[in-house]
């Protein structure tokens, strides 16, 4: 199963892009939120993937970030919401915005979503607001205080910017998940090569 692509952008459409990896490409559908965070044709691009497996098709679905990525993975196990759907639903609002929704029951957010109406709502509720209560993720603020430390450690250590920027892209997942300063810079170095 494919859990993490990292390539170089070779198409972005409006549903899905196309990752080289290893001159193989991948076609990944993805939340429309995401595409403008994605970067230009001819970059390189880190996915979180969520592998879905059918009698007919294999599907990759990415997510630039493990909110997302969670988010889908959990709406998918709703009865009737399919990863269509799904990805709809996470166009359609901000994966914070969703999972606060979910946890506090506001159905009026969700039926703005288009494609879910009321009995919908109500059963993502139901389903989802146990599940998503105990989940917490770090704050975007933090993420983004330790990338700077990531950078400027990379930068005494004599790395040139532009190696630096694809080493933080690469990592910036791992620190919306709250890795350590550490542990990060030594992943960075790794990717770094």
């Amino acid at each position: 199963m494919i859990a993490y692509l990292s390539g170089t952008l070779l198409e972005k459409n409006l549903k899905d892009v196309v990752l080289l990896v290893g001159g193989v490409g991948y076609k990944v559908f993805l939340p429309l939120s995401q595409f403008s965070k994605l970067g230009n044709v001819g970059e390189t691009v880190n996915l979180r993937i969520h592998t879905l497996v059918k009698e007919d098709a294999i599907a990759l679905y990415g997510f630039l970030d493990a909110q997302s990525q969670l988010l889908f993975e959990q709406l998918i196990q709703v009865s009737g919401i399919g990863p269509k759907l799904a990805l709809a639903m996470l166009s359609g609002i901000e994966s914070s915005a969703l999972m606060s929704a979910l946890r506090s029951g506001d159905h009026l957010s969700l039926t703005r979503i288009p494609g879910i109406g009321a009995k919908t709502a109500a059963r993502l509720v139901l389903e989802l607001k146990d599940k998503l209560s105990g989940i917490d993720f770090v704050p975007k603020s933090q993420a983004g205080s330790t990338l700077h430390d990531l950078r400027s450690a990379m930068l005494n250590l004599g790395y040139k910017p532009q190696l630096i920027d694809q080493a933080i892209q690469s990592v910036e997942s791992l620190a919306t998940d709250g890795y350590p300063l550490d542990k990060l810079i030594k992943e960075a170095l790794k990717r770094a090569g």
